[in-house]
């Protein structure tokens, strides 16, 4: 189904419900919330299908997105645990962990879009204008929406401390 392969099918399940994850803290805390229940599940799904792109990968590209992944999914989580950089810590923190949501995202909607629907993609090449607007569209979320963030931590209204 779709052309996936059984380690595609672990990267894919095991990476899966960081998206459902990131979009209730989003829209819930408007951040990612490391330490809770929605902030573990992200960070073991993001981690699983992180590590698991070596087994799927067939752009070289793919490779970086999973090391800078890994990066910055540890560093965004380990960045709160250092007491010194507590203020600074949390605009590092959220701005890493924005930028995890976003690197799930872009080969999320990118693979979505060359194998939905089976058979027939909606597209066929890495430059197809969909795709490139839609990753285009990406980038445009991800720039508001660390903005956004940035904007409520210097306000200190909405945004829980954890």
């Amino acid at each position: 189904m779709f052309g996936i392969s059984p380690p595609g099918w672990l990267h894919t399940l095991g990476s899966l419900p960081a998206i459902p994850a990131a979009l209730y803290m989003l829209g819930r805390h408007g951040r990612i919330v490391p330490r809770s229940r929605s902030g573990l599940i992200y960070f073991v799904s993001m981690l699983t299908g992180a590590a698991t792109i070596p087994l799927v990968a067939h752009q070289p590209a793919s490779y970086g997105i999973g090391v800078a992944t890994i990066v910055f999914l540890l560093a965004g989580y380990g960045i709160g645990l250092l007491p010194s950089l507590q203020k600074t810590g949390k605009y590092i923190e959220t701005i890493f962990l924005s930028l995890t949501v976003f690197l799930l995202m872009v080969p999320t909607v990118s693979e979505t879009l060359r194998r939905v629907p089976d058979g027939h993609p909606l597209v066929t090449a890495m430059d197809a204008p969909l795709l490139l607007g839609a990753q285009a569209s990406l980038l445009l979320i991800f720039i508001v929406g660390v903005t956004v963030q940035i904007l409520r931590l210097r306000r200190g209204n909405g945004i829980p401390a954890n």
